[in-house]
């Protein structure tokens, strides 16, 4: 499985319930890389993914509050404010959109990727719809 966060410079991903960010080309880049899997996402990330009659707009897309749980091997998840240390072991790729900015947060991404399970494949940066440059990092399990 690879989950997609997205995460500020303190590895914060919520406050208040409220996401940090809600950049559209962070968003493409995620449908880019999962367009031959399934995308696994939760009721609330329901909004990004749906036209304006709630018709899901990427045949590719799933919805489903327990979608942790359900994603296969192969599958894509964007996890918004879950807390995916339960499924740790089906998780081969972690990918992480970073702002290089600090938010308020009061729910963390609370994984270390600097232990041995773990290895940074790959960092790049893009220009977002909402920030001048997003991080990508894609960190797979050794």
């Amino acid at each position: 499985m690879i989950v997609y966060i997205a995460v500020d410079d303190e590895n914060g991903m919520l406050f208040n319930n409220r996401r940090q960010s809600q950049d559209r080309v962070m968003r493409e880049n995620m449908l880019k890389d999962c367009v031959d899997s399934k995308l696994w996402i939760a009721e609330y990330s329901k909004k990004f993914f749906v036209d304006e009659n709630g018709n899901i707009t990427q045949p590719n897309v799933m919805i489903d509050n327990n979608y942790l749980a359900l994603a296969g091997e192969n599958d894509c998840c964007y996890v918004e404010k879950e807390d995916i240390t339960p499924y740790i072991d089906k998780i081969d790729t972690i990918v992480l959109y970073k702002w290089n900015v600090r938010y308020p947060a009061d729910t963390y991404f609370n994984i270390s990727l600097l232990d041995s399970n773990w290895k940074k494949h790959s960092l790049n940066h893009f220009k977002g719809s909402s920030h001048d440059k997003i991080y990508k990092e894609v960190w797979k399990r050794v």
